[in-house]
């Protein structure tokens, strides 16, 4: 189908995600906006097919995930599902089976990742902004996490991200507290990489989109992996993959266009090969 602006918008997990593909930049939509975009167990499925494309196209070089409405980039879990999806510690661990393909996905995809985050970010949905490589926020965006006020935990990855992006002692914070932060705050704590005011925050997030998929993709790539080495455990980390990434570059018909550009002075133009 086609939007008011003309885009080709796909529809996954029954209209509960959206996807469409611009100017190099792919963006999935949590569009659940009666529910400020909580995230059910059918939209965990729509994002693993969205990163599977997006992943699949080379034309795509960004993803932006971006939450419908105004109100919330995603609120956590549907909430509305946790009687009878995690009930207790074995639905719960049905549960992690089920949501694992989209979690996989983001956590393993190739191509630079933006959450840009109006309103509520909360929960689960915190957890998936931590997943994306640059969290863009609106000055009205809200963080929390409130698992302790809900009797609920968060396992490793969600926690060891937090942990990453934040420190130990904030993490404590949220994490034992189940306070909300706003924006500034979010900033200060280093959970955002920056805030902008909500009248911007459309062109900003498209902006920064835009900037980085007119980069060159397997210079992106190679950062993404050195970042990821970086901060993995070091038993996991893939140095030999990292190492066939860089050399991918120096090797790369990009590497001798970014330098033709450079000397005639003008924009360079980047294939991915």
């Amino acid at each position: 189908m086609r939007d008011g602006l003309g885009r080709e918008v796909r529809a996954f997990a029954a209209g509960k995600m959206l996807a469409w593909a611009e100017a190099g930049v792919g963006h999935a939509v949590f569009n659940q906006p009666d529910k400020h975009n909580a995230i059910s167990l059918d939209m965990w499925d729509g994002l693993a097919a969205i990163l599977d494309e997006f992943a699949a196209d080379p034309g795509i070089r960004a993803v932006v995930l971006e939450g419908a409405g105004e109100r919330a980039f995603v609120s956590g879990a549907d909430i509305g599902q946790f009687d009878a999806e995690r009930g207790d510690a074995e639905a719960q661990r049905h549960y992690e089976r089920r949501t694992r393909a989209g979690r996989a996905r983001l956590a393993g995809f190739e191509k630079p990742v933006i959450a840009a985050i109006r309103g509520y970010c909360l929960g689960g949905g915190l957890g998936i902004a931590l997943a994306a490589d640059l969290r863009l926020a609106a000055a009205d965006a809200v963080f929390g996490i409130p698992a302790a006020r809900l009797g609920l935990a968060y396992g490793y990855d969600m926690t060891r991200a937090l942990v990453a992006a934040v420190g130990p002692a904030e993490a404590c914070m949220l994490l034992f507290t189940g306070e909300r932060v706003g924006a500034a705050e979010a900033l200060r704590m280093g959970l955002v990489n920056r805030v902008v005011p909500v009248a911007e925050f459309a062109a900003a997030a498209a902006a920064l989109a835009a900037q980085i998929a007119q980069n060159a993709p397997l210079s992106i790539r190679a950062a993404k992996l050195a970042v990821a080495a970086a901060t993995a455990d070091p038993g996991l980390r893939d140095m030999a993959g990292l190492e066939a990434a860089i050399a991918a570059c120096f090797n790369s018909a990009d590497y001798r266009e970014g330098r033709s550009a450079f000397r005639e002075k003008r924009p360079p133009r980047f294939t991915g090969a």
